[in-house]
């Protein structure tokens, strides 16, 4: 009998009953115990005693389940990823200017008065409809309609860009 077979029920039933305590699918840990013993034969050869190196392998390999366990962080979607304590500070400025560049570039492609106008309505020094009538030689009542029509374009051109994904399965009927 080849040495898989032999060791294939015993792994099943070892990673049936360690799985549970290291918090991992009983699949994956098998599969991760068949990597070590695939490791082992090539580099050493089969272990002369294949049960006790089977059951020993699994230990490990839940053991390092555990270990993974506690220091890797699940992704949220919602939240927008993983709290990673003080460099997520950094990442969240880093994401948050990467979007305002991208929409600082998707200003600029507007056509007619809307970059300079949404560039003002964007800008850090917080302009008042005054003064941005003003320095755009328009009066104050028209700002609110062009403003109103550039975020129409601006929302339509991004949505162009951004894609929503494809229906699948049932949502497509």
């Amino acid at each position: 009998m080849d040495l898989w077979e032999e060791l294939r029920p015993l792994l099943a039933a070892e990673a049936a009953a360690e799985a549970h305590g290291a918090g991992i699918d009983p699949a994956d840990l098998e599969q991760g115990v068949w990597l070590r013993l695939l490791e082992h034969t090539r580099t050493a050869g089969p272990p002369p005693r294949p049960a006790r190196w089977l059951r020993t392998a699994v230990r490990a390999e839940a053991r390092d389940a555990r270990r993974r366990a506690r220091r890797e962080v699940p992704y949220d979607p919602v939240r927008g990823g993983p709290d990673l304590g003080p460099d997520s500070a950094a990442e969240r400025r880093f994401l948050d200017a990467e979007t305002g560049r991208a929409l600082h570039a998707a200003v600029r492609r507007l056509p007619g008065r809307c970059p300079r106008l949404l560039a003002a309505l964007l800008s850090r020094s917080d302009p008042t409809y005054r003064e941005i009538a003003a320095e755009l030689g328009m009066s104050q009542g028209s700002l609110g309609p062009v403003r109103s029509r550039c975020l129409g374009c601006l929302r339509r051109m991004l949505t162009a860009e951004v894609a929503a994904p494809e229906l699948r399965g049932k949502e497509r009927e």
